[in-house]
């Protein structure tokens, strides 16, 4: 059964939230603010965080950060806040989704089950290739960068599975927004350029001439390889 780490300082929402993922066949740990959050995490590693944003102790963005540096564990954020700033933050650090409250919670539910759906829909179960130095292991969902692993957010993961699924090919924006973030994303393509912009960072040592993700400006990405 899969599990669900909810970091929630309001005791009404993080109990609602609770009911509902139960009633969806979720095992839930419910936790009031980061550092207890972060203790949690390191103890029982969830299927996928719900992390509000204003906690006390520890910020959601603080949070973020500290459990992007060491897994790409699902992480969707909760917040009062519906800035473009504040949404952008949260997934340039590598959030997977962005919720504003008040929310329904039968649709954190669909949110939930959205983002855990993603890692499936790529591999064929046995396929493996390689780009010079870089090793992409779709049924494993891994990537190696000159024999070290590559630590890659889900969504980021799934760009990055996306566009090696077609080397050489132009993947437009859309259809990026259409097969990775799916039907329930309601920002802009901005977040493609984001996630873009951490997959080169996190393939900044791959070996110039071996591979590169080419932007088509004004149309979208390409993985280019030799």
């Amino acid at each position: 059964m899969k599990s669900i780490l909810i970091v929630e300082d309001e005791e009404a929402i993080s109990r609602v939230l609770s009911v509902y993922l139960k009633k969806a066949g979720f095992n839930v740990t419910r936790v009031p603010d980061g550092r207890l959050a972060l203790e949690a995490f390191e103890l029982s590693p969830p299927s996928l965080i719900l992390l509000d944003i204003m906690l006390p102790n520890m910020d959601g963005f603080e949070l973020l950060q500290l459990i992007r540096e060491k897994s790409s564990c699902p992480i969707i954020m909760l917040t009062a806040k519906d800035e473009i700033k504040d949404r952008l933050a949260g997934l340039d650090g590598g959030a997977d989704d962005y919720m504003s409250k008040p929310f329904i919670p039968e649709e954190v539910v669909a949110r939930v089950n959205a983002v855990l759906r993603r890692p499936s829909q790529w591999s064929d179960g046995s396929s493996k290739r390689h780009f010079g130095s870089l090793f992409i292991d779709y049924s494993a969902r891994s990537v190696l960068l000159n024999g070290a692993e590559v630590n890659l957010s889900p969504r980021d993961l799934s760009v990055l599975l996306f566009l090696a699924e077609r080397p050489n090919q132009i993947c437009r924006r859309d259809q990026l927004i259409e097969h990775v973030w799916e039907m329930d994303y309601e920002g802009s393509d901005r977040a493609v350029d984001l996630s873009i912009k951490r997959l080169r960072q996190a393939l900044s040592h791959w070996p110039t001439g071996e591979g590169e993700i080419r932007t088509l400006r004004g149309i979208g990405y390409q993985l280019w390889t030799t």
